[in-house]
């Protein structure tokens, strides 16, 4: 049996731990008869852990998606693994620690330029990047949290996260003709690596406990990791520039 992804070569970043969304993208991606590649940044080592417990061993090359070297290589090291692209997952986000957690007043620029730099510009770096392997087009997909709205102690990401998904529309307006899409999907919150740096993740996460429509596990990661496989393929040919809400029906409710 064929899958969505059959012959499909893909790039995915932020495989951190099995409870990640990328980790879930990539065990689905693979099962869908997809080649991988994974990147990770600042500890390949703990990736490459992570890796042995994908269906099919895979390559970890590192990549700082701030660092111009590593941006201008990762063409050449791409390329003589898997000869091309066919897509790419952006799952990276960061601020340090002063731009979250009731502190958004008072944050300093700096931190905020991290977290913009780090959450934001990089999905337009490394789409860049990765565009000379995708001769014959390709599908950017990125992971958001709902910017529509402020969520208690994430503060200065929220703003990151705006500028992604404006980044993502921009992508996508440019690079349409070149048969490259870029969407994100707004996933609502999983207990990854990445929930333990906001420091009210339990009272954020316990707002889908009461309003989601359909019921939210913070503790499983495969909705989202679908639906990041669902826009890699050939499924959505003509769709770019959207944001894919799997978040159980929360954006759609007020209260």
């Amino acid at each position: 049996m064929s899958g969505i992804l059959d012959g499909k070569r893909i790039l995915i970043t932020g495989v951190l731990m099995e409870s990640s969304i990328a980790f879930h993208a990539a065990k689905l991606a693979q099962e869908q008869g997809a080649e991988i590649i994974l990147t990770a940044f600042p500890r390949p080592t703990l990736t490459e852990r992570v890796a042995k417990k994908l269906p099919k061993p895979t390559k970890v090359l590192e990549l700082d998606v701030t660092n111009a070297e590593h941006l201008e290589r990762l063409e050449k090291e791409v390329r003589d693994e898997l000869g091309g692209l066919d897509g790419v997952v952006h799952s990276i986000g960061f601020a340090p620690q002063d731009a979250m957690g009731g502190n958004f007043l008072n944050t300093s620029f700096e931190s905020v330029a991290t977290a913009m730099h780090v959450s934001a510009f990089s999905l337009k770096s490394l789409t860049m990047a990765c565009l000379p392997l995708m001769e014959n087009g390709g599908s950017v997909v990125g992971l958001t949290f709902d910017a529509q709205y402020t969520w208690t102690g994430y503060d200065w990401m929220g703003p990151a996260k705006a500028a992604l998904e404006a980044t993502s529309r921009y992508i996508a307006r440019d690079l349409g003709k070149q048969n490259v899409r870029c969407n994100l999907i707004s996933a609502g919150p999983i207990g990854s690596m990445a929930a333990k740096s906001i420091p009210s993740f339990n009272e954020l996460s316990d707002t889908w406990n009461h309003l989601s429509p359909l019921e939210w596990n913070t503790s499983d990661p495969e909705p989202a990791g679908r639906g990041v496989v669902a826009l890699l393929s050939d499924w959505f040919p003509k769709t770019t520039g959207e944001i894919v809400h799997v978040d159980g029906g929360l954006h759609a409710v007020g209260g």
